[in-house]
């Protein structure tokens, strides 16, 4: 019961930033990398760009690589979380003058009484969302196929019964 209890409270101690923007090639690796200067960080997600756009852009010949639209990290302390997202919003990535995100601005905003949990299951609930959208849209068309199909029958055995009648 000890046990349970520590971890509900080191659970309740975690805070969560959210950073609206992610540049382009930037990896979690990285981003991780980058937020460990400022304190122990738990669990980082990134949202990736819609596949939409992604092809768009490759087939317009640009970077071929996977990039993110926006990001949750977790750090371990939310006192932590509150203070890296406050001194780095707004603020240059920097790091040497030939990094890819030297001049990219951090676009932080920490989220009071935001769990992980609630981010995995909006990330569920927009997935069952999807796969509800698409079973209907699946289905409507079947059904328009299966209409159509019947329609032709229809048609064919009215041309049928006509060519008998002109016999």
């Amino acid at each position: 019961k000890k046990k349970l209890q520590k971890l509900k409270e080191k659970y309740d101690r975690r805070g969560i930033v959210y950073i609206s923007r992610i540049p382009p090639h930037l990896k979690p690796q990285k981003l991780r990398q980058m937020l460990e200067q400022h304190g122990e960080i738990g669990r980082l997600y990134l949202a990736p760009e819609d596949p939409g756009l992604r092809r768009k852009r490759k087939q317009q010949g640009g970077n071929s690589g996977k990039n993110f639209t926006e990001g949750w990290v977790e750090f371990e302390d939310k006192q932590k979380a509150k203070e890296v997202a406050a001194m780095l919003n707004g603020q240059q990535m920097g790091g040497k003058r030939r990094s890819a995100y030297y001049y990219d601005l951090w676009c932080m905003k920490y989220l009071p009484k935001f769990k992980w949990d609630h981010l995995t299951e909006e990330i569920n609930y927009q997935k069952a969302v999807r796969e509800q959208r698409l079973a209907a849209e699946v289905s409507a068309a079947k059904r328009e196929r299966d209409f159509y199909l019947s329609r032709v029958d229809k048609a064919k055995a009215v041309t049928a019964m006509m060519e008998r009648k002109r016999k």
